[in-house]
Order: C-alpha cells, then sequence, then structure tokens
C-alpha cells in the first residue's frame, strides 16, 4: 500500500524554523521523486505550488520564493524526505504536501497534507 505521511507543521512567529518530514513506504521511496508542494488558503488544489523536489539521486529543485531558506533532503535509510524551512514569512502560510512520482512536477500520490501557519 502506498503511503506519505507528513508531519511536523504548525505555528512559527515570522523569521522562525520548521522542519517537515515525510515518512514513505518503501515501495515508492527508492524508485520515485520526492516533492514537497503547499496549497495557501483560499486556493484550489490545481494552484498548489511546487516548493521543492528531489531526485532518487539527491538532484534538488526549489521554487524562486524558497531559495535560500528552505532545504529539502532525503534518507534513504529511513525512506523519509524533509524539507528544513527558514526565515519563515507569512506568505509561506500554507498546507504542506509531499508527493512522490517519476519526477518532481508529475506527482503521482499525495500525503495528507499539514499545515503551516506563520504570524505573529
Amino acid at each position: 500500500q502506498v503511503q506519505l505521511v507528513e508531519s511536523g507543521g504548525g505555528l512559527v512567529q515570522p523569521g522562525g524554523s520548521l522542519r517537515l518530514s515525510c515518512a514513505a513506504s518503501r515501495s515508492i521511496f527508492s524508485m520515485n521523486a520526492m516533492a514537497w508542494y503547499r496549497q495557501p488558503p483560499g486556493k484550489q488544489r490545481e494552484l498548489r505550488e511546487l516548493v521543492a523536489g528531489i531526485s532518487p539521486v539527491s538532484n534538488t529543485y526549489y521554487g524562486d520564493s524558497v531559495k535560500g531558506r528552505f532545504t529539502i533532503s532525503r534518507d534513504n535509510a529511513k525512506n523519509t524526505v524533509y524539507l528544513q524551512m527558514n526565515s519563515l514569512k507569512p506568505e509561506d502560510t500554507a498546507v504542506y504536501y509531499c508527493s512522490a512520482g517519476s519526477s518532481w512536477s508529475r506527482p503521482a500520490y499525495w500525503g495528507q497534507g499539514t499545515q503551516v501557519t506563520v504570524s505573529s
């Protein structure tokens, strides 16, 4: 059974940090690119933004809005992908979704999402 389970979201003040985790079933983790998308409040699912992606050999991609602030990584031994988020801004507020697919821009599987709220 394919599973992606996110954790680590929460409320943080502007300038703060959070680390998101996504535990994946072994069947999809080793063969797929992993990615983090986000869906801000009021935005439709179809408009989810690709935040960061990482290939099975750890090539990475970052969206322009998060470059220099967010870092994606993967632990192949734990079938887990992480998103370290630093210098958070209110505009980073969104539900963050973990995904897996043939490439980070072609997600085939989704997690349930974790809420990140950046507010003072």
